[in-house]
């Protein structure tokens, strides 16, 4: 899965962290794997591992407390799972950002942990260069999820039978015809670069019809607007809607 991850900025730049430390708190039920993420992360000095916590109420108590940058924070755990423990941090510390864990890459939970407001998605068999480049990037606000996975991920989704009715996405009626386009070639797995050449635009005029794209459906960054652009059948499974 070394293909798996596109980490650039909506200006198609690399993340950097402006000579910052990134905090970062790991929240995984395993201590096994919250050292070895640890150890990953500490030796750079660009990071900063300010706590570990063992479920999703400790990860929630412990940022309040440690205020991260960055939860890298495992989906599946107990007491409080990490998508409960994602809405929670989105709604009461809307600075700290999520970085979801799965064992699987294709699993619904890791769709329920966008939409609750984590910033990107990570399988746990990545290579530490990929972990140490997704903390960056989602500490930028950017997902770090490579758009064409997250395609594939929401097309496997939209097929489960016992899918739940999706919310209604908001205002989506108001997009201009351009920024429609831009949201359907977002959702169908094109860059910002991609889309500047689709459209014959310039990768900024991309940023900022996109930026407009999440302020008129109501979503946070662009994995939340894949989502919706498959909850609202702008796009379908197996094609562009």
């Amino acid at each position: 899965m070394n293909d798996l991850l596109n980490y650039t900025t909506n200006d198609g730049t690399d993340a950097v962290t402006g000579g910052r430390t990134i905090r970062v708190l790991i929240a995984d039920d395993q201590p096994l794997v919250r050292r070895g993420l640890a150890l990953i992360l500490a030796p750079d000095p660009a990071f900063e591992v300010v706590g570990e916590a063992g479920d999703g109420a400790e990860a929630v108590a412990l940022a309040h407390r440690m205020r991260p940058d960055v939860v890298v924070m495992d989906i599946r755990m107990p007491v409080l799972d990490g998508v409960a423990a994602t809405g929670r941090l989105a709604q009461e510390l809307p600075g700290c950002r999520v970085l979801a864990l799965s064992t699987f890459d294709m699993d619904e939970y890791v769709v329920a942990a966008l939409r609750a407001g984590a910033c990107g998605f990570l399988p746990k068999d990545i290579s530490p260069e990929e972990l140490v480049a997704a903390v960056r990037v989602v500490h930028t606000g950017e997902a770090a999820v490579a758009p064409r996975l997250l395609t594939r991920l929401i097309s496997t989704y939209v097929r489960a039978p016992h899918r739940s009715q999706p919310p209604p996405v908001a205002h989506a009626s108001e997009l201009t015809p351009r920024e429609l386009q831009v949201w359907r070639l977002m959702a169908t797995g094109f860059d910002n670069a991609e889309i500047a050449g689709e459209m014959d635009i310039s990768v900024s005029t991309v940023k900022n019809h996109i930026t407009s794209v999440f302020a008129k459906l109501g979503v946070r960054d662009r994995a939340q607007a894949v989502i919706a652009a498959y909850e609202t059948g702008l796009v379908e499974v197996g094609g562009q809607g």
